[in-house]
């Protein structure tokens, strides 16, 4: 009976022009697993497990309005490199959530972000190890089209055992935007785009030390503004941050700054995009004692291209100083337009890119560092030194020769102050260094392609010269194999001139895809977007799983 009844009734539904609206469940799943083997030679240890394992399954509900979901995570133990407070199985996020027309809300845990991030973000960024989830209240309200208020309240994720376990202090946020081409209609027809925003954060942490009177409460606060007119595009942020004495600046009652500023250009074959970047003592977290990227309110944003081949990506990667940098960055993309003589059939891409920072100047003339009031310096926006913090130039050149054969072609070159962000034990001050990169791809048939990689970086100092080279094979949309083997062939000690060999292979089946990879990675350092974490050295069998439905 009920399946006549059920199609019946949709049926009538559809015939009277009505909709019925069924509830959505959607999620994914992801799984890493490690069977870890002990190798002296390259430093990497075995665990008393043998094996670790990552799990997380995210659920999501919604019907009308009302939303809901939870996320179960597993660390068994967890793979190497993630912080040792994470273990266990257990609810690792968990949420309940309505809208209704111009009201939003979530109750329980949230991610959110105002503005570029500099005053607050709370994200997860798995590769990393990082999740700073709040947990508490977040409201959304659109009172009228074009005008936006965010406000969350609540205690920041910090650790799990089993379970999630908060910071002990309370992070406090609202956030206005107004976009004045849909608010009241202002500029509805205008070419002119211009959109303004605020911003307040506060954070209450009942901090105690024996030697300094900690601030209870601390305060940030900025603006920003977006504007476009046709092809261009002009945006600025700036945040103040009041005094914050904390481990990561010794315990100084400066304040603090941060200033983005970005604007391009863009048509047709052609986009040009300039960033510069003023930062100051804005290292904020809910807890002054916390270290490395734990309980981090804000994120600032890396004036860093983000590189995808291996030696450009992990030898010498830059993080964000939060204690202070003036930064500077220019990306420019061109392409030679197809049936003429330098783009050839199918048209010549160029991406050149330069990228540095530098440590800002600070005047400690006038100052008592003795002072009670624990201002040491002084310092103003923009103002860098001759300190070179990184120095990163790189020219990509793409051409399709024809419909069988891609090739790009790459060089790099860096200029690294280990002394600020240690990479190596083996190196002080400026390491500088040359990448190229040579990258084919052969398309065998409709199914079937082929591509390989050629790279070589090329130092005196640190540990020498590198050569990395990878072959894929790839059947569409089913298949994928790959080698890659990583060379130290020109460190001075013989004994480490070593092969990291690699190689994988992954199968997909619709939205679920599993990898499997085995062979040796180095120790070194892991960056997203100037966010970084230390990696071990590793050698063994991955197996990483994920779905999506």
């Amino acid at each position: 009976m009920k399946k006549i009844i059920l199609p019946f009734l949709l049926l009538s539904a559809t015939a009277f022009g009505q909709q019925i609206l069924l509830p959505t469940v959607t999620g994914n799943v992801e799984t890493t697993f490690q069977y870890l083997n002990e190798d002296t030679l390259i430093g990497a240890q075995q665990p008393s497990e043998k094996a670790v394992l990552n799990s997380y399954a995210l659920v999501n509900y919604s019907n009308k309005g009302f939303r809901a979901g939870m996320r179960v995570e597993s660390y068994l133990p967890h793979v190497l490199g993630y912080p040792d407070r994470f273990s266990g199985t257990g609810i690792g996020y968990r949420y309940v959530g309505y809208t209704h027309k111009k009201v939003e809300f979530t109750a329980g845990n949230f991610y959110e972000q105002f503005g570029s991030g500099m005053i607050f973000r709370s994200y997860e960024q798995r590769q990393l190890g990082i999740d700073n989830a709040m947990d508490g209240l977040s409201v959304k309200l659109t009172p009228t089209e074009g005008f936006t208020v965010k406000a969350v309240y609540g205690r920041m994720r910090y650790n799990f055992d089993s379970r999630i376990q908060n910071s002990d202090g309370l992070v406090r946020g609202v956030d206005a935007e107004i976009d004045f081409n849909s608010f009241l209609g202002l500029l509805d027809s205008s070419k002119f785009k211009i959109s303004v925003g605020a911003s307040f954060v506060s954070k209450f942490q009942n901090a105690n030390n024996a030697q300094y009177n900690m601030p209870k409460n601390v305060g940030s606060y900025g603006g920003r503004i977006n504007m476009k007119y046709e092809r261009f595009f002009l945006s600025g942020e700036h945040i103040i941050k009041e005094n914050d004495p904390s481990f990561d600046n010794g315990y100084i009652f400066n304040n603090g700054h941060a200033t983005l500023i970005e604007a391009g250009y863009s048509q047709k074959g052609l986009g040009i995009v300039v960033q510069a970047k003023s930062i100051d003592n804005m290292s904020y977290r809910v807890d002054p004692d916390a270290a490395l990227t734990d309980l981090q309110i804000n994120f600032l944003p890396a004036l860093t291209k983000s590189h995808t081949y291996n030696l450009a990506a992990t030898l010498y990667p830059y993080a964000t100083q939060p204690v202070g940098e003036v930064a500077f960055q220019a990306d420019v993309f061109y392409k030679i337009p197809k049936k003429t003589k330098l783009g050839g059939k199918y048209g010549t891409q160029i991406n050149v890119n330069f990228a540095t920072a530098y440590r800002p100047v600070r005047h400690t003339s006038g100052v008592n560092p003795l002072d009670s009031n624990r201002v040491t310096y002084k310092t103003g926006l923009f103002e860098k030194s001759d300190s070179l913090f990184y120095r990163d130039i790189n020219i990509e050149i793409k051409r399709k020769l024809n419909k069988k054969w891609k090739v790009g072609v790459k060089y790099f070159h860096f200029d690294y102050n280990n002394d600020v962000n240690v990479v190596t034990k083996d190196a002080a001050g400026i390491i500088s260094s040359h990448i190229g990169v040579i990258d084919v791809q052969y398309k065998i048939s409709r199914r079937h392609s082929i591509r390989g990689e050629l790279q070589g970086l090329f130092t005196k100092q640190d540990k020498g010269n590198w050569a990395t080279a990878l072959i894929e094979y790839n059947i569409s949309p089913k298949f994928f194999f790959a080698v890659m083997d990583q060379w130290n062939y020109g460190n001075s000690v013989k004994s480490r001139q070593i092969h990291y060999l690699i190689g994988s292979a992954g199968y997909i089946m619709g939205a679920s895809r599993i990898m499997v990879t085995y062979g040796k990675q180095r120790e070194g350092i892991f960056c997203i977007g100037g966010v970084c974490r230390p990696v071990p050295a590793t050698n063994g069998l991955t197996v990483t799983f994920t779905s999506s439905f």
